[in-house]
């Protein structure tokens, strides 16, 4: 039988390109209304540029799917906020987000400046926060949501030159860990 997202609406995070962007093609295929949310910087959070997520729109409608573009920030508590407001606002309601938003700085530990450290903490792990601290009240309202954090090895098992995208990305999953333990009387899944 195939997995079907008919009637369903999704959110995905930093879905201009690779995994996101096939988070929110495959989510299309199965029917799900895609609110596709990605501020078009460049591999290090540097700059914005609305085509990227414009261009997977283009592709999903093309296919005969639904979608609709958000460029905000995942960094900034506001933007968490009109990501979930564009997906109410645009569908009437939102069953799926994936936090997928990341970039990277890499570089070894000893030369790792403060922003390096920073910036990818606002995007990986303050972008979830933000995301879905706007997304929990509707999940719990409506007694259903489902969740997934885009996490990586390089939290798990270490990569030279990532000390704070791995943390950040281990970060994630401590996060996972607790809302799956939160959301489950709500019917809110957290992978």
């Amino acid at each position: 039988m195939a997995i079907s997202f008919e009637g369903q609406v999704a959110l995905v995070t930093g879905a201009g390109a690779g995994l996101g962007r096939a988070y929110a093609m495959d989510l299309a295929a199965r029917g799900a209304k895609v609110v596709v949310n990605d501020l078009g910087g460049d591999p290090h959070g540097v700059g914005e540029n609305r085509a990227a997520a414009q261009k997977v729109v283009d592709e999903i409608k093309a296919a005969g799917g639904e979608a609709t573009p958000n460029y905000d920030s995942v960094a900034d508590y506001d933007g968490g906020f009109n990501m979930v407001k564009t997906a109410i606002d645009t569908y009437g309601r939102l069953d799926v987000v994936i936090c997928n938003a990341g970039i990277l700085r890499d570089v070894a530990f000893h030369n790792m400046s403060e922003d390096d450290w920073d910036k990818v903490f606002a995007v990986h792990i303050k972008g979830s926060f933000t995301v879905l601290r706007a997304a929990w009240p509707v999940f719990r309202q409506q007694q259903y949501g489902r969740v997934v954090l885009t996490t990586s090895s390089s939290g798990i098992y270490g990569q030279f030159g990532q000390a704070n995208y791995g943390a950040a990305k281990t970060s994630m999953l401590g996060l996972m860990n607790v809302l799956k333990q939160e959301g489950a009387k709500y019917n809110v899944n957290v992978n």
